[in-house]
């Protein structure tokens, strides 16, 4: 089992959501978190906007990966969001995204958060998959494209 998919439950995985703004993105992320995962929908909402405050998470080509730590975090934990349309996220290429991978890690975990978003930039890095997830019909087939070593 890869590291990705042992944070990214198939119940983790929201397909064609429609929202408007990165701060919908990261409300919607948090009611997800907080019925899948247990965490207070406010943490992980704070957690997320505090993040992206300090820069943008948006890696550009479509794509962005908001990520924190946060103390109700017991381990790190995954959740996919393909919006229906995309959303501006001030990307370095100015592009909008619609494939957001969320990312929480307890306050400590540096070494695991770190090899994380290391390995979910390797995947988004490389076009095929990209498109393969613009269209991807299942949680199974996000799941199974996203944890590919």
């Amino acid at each position: 089992m890869s590291l990705i998919s042992e944070i990214l439950p198939l119940s983790h995985i929201e397909l064609d959501l429609e929202v408007s703004s990165k701060k919908r993105v990261f409300e919607q992320a948090g009611l997800l978190l907080e019925n899948e995962a247990g965490l207070a929908r406010a943490d992980v909402f704070d957690c997320l906007f505090a993040r992206e405050k300090l820069g943008t998470t948006g890696l550009g080509q479509g794509v962005a990966i908001p990520h924190g730590r946060h103390a109700s975090v017991k381990k790190a934990v995954g959740a996919f969001i393909r919006t229906k349309e995309p959303v501006p996220f001030d990307a370095p290429d100015g592009k909008p995204v619609s494939l957001i991978f969320v990312l929480l890690v307890p306050e400590n975990a540096t070494g695991e958060h770190l090899e994380v978003l290391s390995k979910l930039a390797g995947r988004f890095s490389q076009k095929s998959v990209r498109e393969a997830l613009s269209v991807a019909a299942s949680p199974e087939e996000v799941q199974r494209l996203l944890s590919e070593e």
